[in-house]
């Protein structure tokens, strides 16, 4: 579990294809203070196990699908991805809760200065669009934020200096795709509306097939 807080931007060192899987290796100065094998991070919103710990270096493993659904292949040596550590019992909730399981790809649409902050709109797959609220939070490349305006192609994001700063954002253009994960208790009234829904309609018997929540229909 997240908060969606990044701690540090890390750069990527190699990312390579295996024989078991794809291996990222990253280097970083923050997160990996105290990093022990198996330990979870977050890198760019997704959560990874560390595999082998370095000075300054930490490496982890990716199965395809993780490849498939995240940015994080389209990074490339040399550039740069957010890192946080799971979050501690005795730590401080400033964002909102993040699992680290990315719901799936958004594409930027508009990020410019207006004023001193930066607009940022993200078109993102019809499926989610129950799952969005003005004033409700999202993680976008693991970075917690609160959504502005809400569409059925895009939402808007409206970042203050220091996020463009301190994460990777401070670097996006117009056209690149990043990591979303939705918030994880719309997800939950969701998948418990939807089965409401069902059960008015005709009530389930046992072998019926499990109602699946819209935004993964």
């Amino acid at each position: 579990m997240f908060t969606g807080i990044v701690e540090e931007v890390g750069r990527v060192v190699s990312f390579e294809h295996k024989a078991a899987a794809w291996r990222l290796v990253v280097e970083a100065s923050v997160v990996v203070q105290g990093a022990a094998i198996g330990d979870s991070i977050a890198v760019n919103g997704c959560c990874l196990t560390v595999v082998e710990r370095e000075a300054k270096r930490l490496s982890f493993d990716l199965l395809e699908e993780t490849v498939r659904l995240t940015n994080i292949s389209q990074v490339g040596a040399g550039g740069v991805v957010n890192l946080e550590r799971s979050l501690r019992p005795d730590g401080s909730m400033g964002g909102h809760f993040v699992s680290g399981h990315v719901d799936g790809p958004g594409e930027i649409a508009v990020l410019e200065p207006r004023g001193a902050d930066r607009y940022l709109r993200v078109c993102y797959p019809a499926q989610y669009r129950g799952l969005l609220v003005p004033k409700g939070s999202i993680a976008i490349d693991g970075v917690s934020l609160t959504v502005v305006e809400v569409t059925d192609e895009w939402f808007s994001i409206w970042l203050i200096p220091h996020t463009m700063e301190v994460t990777n954002l401070g670097g996006r253009r117009a056209g690149d795709r990043v990591n979303l994960e939705f918030d994880m208790l719309a997800k939950y009234v969701d998948r418990l509306l939807a089965l409401r829904e069902a059960a008015a309609r005709s009530p389930q018997v046992p072998g019926d097939a499990p109602v699946k929540p819209t935004w993964q229909s």
